[in-house]
C-alpha cells in the first residue's frame, strides 16, 4: 500500500463506546486479562491510561488516524461502504475504499505496541 494513497487509518477496537463498557472493559482486563477480546485495546492502553511508546507514536505520526468502538465503526462506516470486519482490526482509507492494513489476525497475534508501530511503519512509512 502506498502511503499516498492512504488518506487515514482506522483502528477499530473490539468494544463498544460509552462509560459503562469502558468500566466493564478495564474490570475484565484487571480480573480476565486471558480472556479480553481486543488486543488492539490491551497493547495501546493499559487499565487506566494509553501506552506512553504508543501515545508517543500516534502523537508524533504524520498518518491521520482515527480510532472507534465497533459500534461507532457500524454506524459511520458498514453501510457506507458495506463491508463486514471483524474486530480489532486497522483500516487504511483510500479515495474510494477501505483496506485491511492489519488483520484480526495479525493484531490478536501482537505481544506490544513497538510491534503494532513497526507494522504500521513497514505498510504507511
Amino acid at each position: 500500500m502506498e502511503n499516498q494513497d492512504t488518506y487515514k487509518l482506522l483502528f477499530i477496537y473490539n468494544a463498544n463506546s460509552g462509560l459503562r463498557n469502558a468500566l466493564l472493559d478495564s474490570a475484565h482486563k484487571i480480573l480476565s486479562p486471558a480472556t479480553y477480546d481486543c488486543n488492539l485495546c490491551d497493547i495501546t492502553f493499559g487499565v487506566f491510561s494509553e501506552n506512553t511508546g504508543w501515545k508517543q507514536f500516534r502523537e508524533g505520526s504524520k498518518v491521520s488516524m482515527e480510532f472507534l468502538h465497533k459500534d461507532e465503526f457500524t454506524q459511520q462506516y458498514a453501510s457506507k461502504f458495506g463491508h463486514k470486519f471483524t474486530f480489532p482490526i486497522v483500516l487504511a482509507v483510500t479515495h474510494d475504499k477501505l483496506e485491511v492494513l492489519v488483520s484480526t489476525q495479525v493484531l490478536n497475534d501482537l505481544k506490544s505496541a513497538e510491534e503494532l508501530i513497526q507494522l504500521i511503519e513497514e505498510h504507511v512509512g
